[in-house]
């Protein structure tokens, strides 16, 4: 990483310097200090982000998020007040709850920065590092007495990515893959080796046999998501190990016939791959 960034605000627009210090801050090794936050905000407060365009804004949010520490940036906007002006869909998830495999309740801002962190360390694509920024947007509001539950995240959070992407004029690529995360990351989670059909519709359902590279790209979405909580950060994602196994085992299914017979010979396969006695006595 560089060394700590300095910026010379009358050399640009005020606003979108903002961006940009915080963008270059995630490139550097320390966090900002106090006299660079209290600069920044008050650049915010005087109103400077309000005339920024977004599609001006995007390159340096992408500069961000493509940075080695992606956290920083999203820290440092949410220190000096900007982020609820730049993305207020990710500075709603901040203080909201959430629990996930038996872990314990997670703050969904902080895992959204270390999921981005965790993408960093992989040098994952910006697609990816926007799906893990935007994927949960729709737990923002979820119900109080449902939480740390969230109950149609999904429907609330497919018009909010949507949104984004309009405004900042994102790539059709990272619009796509944070629309698959959404609907499928919490379902690859759970995925599991004694159910053979579901597997081999999900397998269809991302695209591991027509769109190979999107597959690759939601397997890390989900790696990150599941490294990002303590005490997973150098354990080995196991559903992406699993789903490789039943791909794999699908290799050999002739890609002809009725649709129907196709999913039925491939949950075969991963059945017999998997050594599934429940698919067995299914069929039987």
């Amino acid at each position: 990483m560089a060394p700590s960034p300095t910026f010379d605000f009358g050399q640009t627009d005020p606003g979108l310097a903002v961006l940009r210090m915080a963008a270059l801050i995630a490139q550097s090794v320390d966090d900002p200090d106090e006299e660079t936050l209290d600069l920044l905000f008050e650049q915010v407060e005087a109103g400077h982000l309000v005339d920024v365009q977004p599609a001006q804004m995007w390159p340096e949010l992408m500069r961000g998020l493509m940075s080695p520490a992606p956290s920083k940036m999203i820290k440092t906007l949410r220190g000096c007040g900007a982020l609820v002006e730049v993305l207020p869909e990710v500075a709603a998830l901040f203080g909201v709850p959430q629990i996930s495999d038996g872990q314990d309740e997670v703050d969904l801002g902080q895992h959204l920065m270390r999921s981005l962190d965790a993408a960093a360390k992989r040098d994952a694509t910006l697609p990816v590092r926007f799906a893990l920024l935007a994927m949960n947007v729709g737990k923002s509001d979820s119900p109080r007495e449902h939480l740390p539950v969230h109950y149609k995240h999904v429907e609330r959070g497919r018009p909010r990515i949507e949104e984004i992407c309009a405004r900042f004029g994102a790539p059709e690529d990272c619009r796509d893959l944070a629309l698959l995360a959404l609907s499928e990351c919490e379902r690859v989670h759970r995925v599991s080796k004694m159910r053979a059909g579901p597997v081999a519709l999900m397998l269809e359902r991302i695209g591991a046999f027509d769109a190979p590279e999107r597959f690759r790209e939601l397997m890390i979405v989900c790696a990150c998501d599941f490294g990002a909580h303590e005490g997973r950060e150098d354990v080995a994602y196991p559903k992406a190990a699993l789903l490789e196994i039943a791909l794999a085992a699908c290799a050999e299914v002739a890609a002809t016939g009725s649709d129907e017979a196709r999913q039925t010979a491939r949950a075969e396969a991963i059945a017999l791959a998997f050594r599934s006695e429940r698919w067995s006595s299914e069929v039987g």
